[in-house]
This record gives structure tokens, sequence and C-alpha cells, in this order.
């Protein structure tokens, strides 16, 4: 029983860390959207959730070493931007 609370626990702070990690690109993807005045692309992007985890290994081992290179999310929010937001046809 506690194994189960500690692993139910566990799923909940890694989902929201996931959660978290993803407002965060957006919102600044957001933020440059909004200078360019790029209106398709800021209404494309509002209908975009957060709670999305296809680009997070699950099964991958991971290694956290002090030389590894910090992620800089501005650096990957300004090559995000290079690219138009495309949604699904809601018909497929």
């Amino acid at each position: 029983e506690g194994d189960q609370q500690i692993w139910g626990e566990c799923s909940r702070l890694l989902t929201n860390c996931i959660i978290y990690y993803n407002a965060v690109i957006l919102s600044r993807l957001l933020e440059v959207k909004q200078l360019n005045g790029d209106a398709i692309q800021i209404e494309r992007l509002a209908r975009v959730s957060p709670i999305a985890w296809q680009h997070v290994n699950f099964q991958g081992r991971y290694t956290f070493l002090e030389s590894q290179p910090t992620p800089n999310i501005n650096e990957l929010v300004e090559r995000l931007g290079r690219y138009p937001i495309s949604l699904p046809d809601p018909l497929d």
C-alpha cells in the first residue's frame, strides 16, 4: 500500500513537471508570435495544450552530471519559433 502511494505521488509530480515545462515553452512561444504579429499562429497556438508528453522518453536511462549544460529554454523557443504551428485536421 505504501509503495502504491509513493508511486502515485511520483506520477503526479512527474506529470506536473512535464505540464509546467510545456507551459513555459508555449508561453514564451506565444510571446514570440505576438511580437511578430502573427495572428494565425497565435490563434493556432491558443489551441495547443500543455498536457502532452510524446516528446518525453519514459523508457530511457538518464545520467545527471554537472558537466552537462543546462538546456536553454530561450534557445529552444527561438528554434521552435522559426516553424509554423500546424494542427491536425479535426475530421481526422
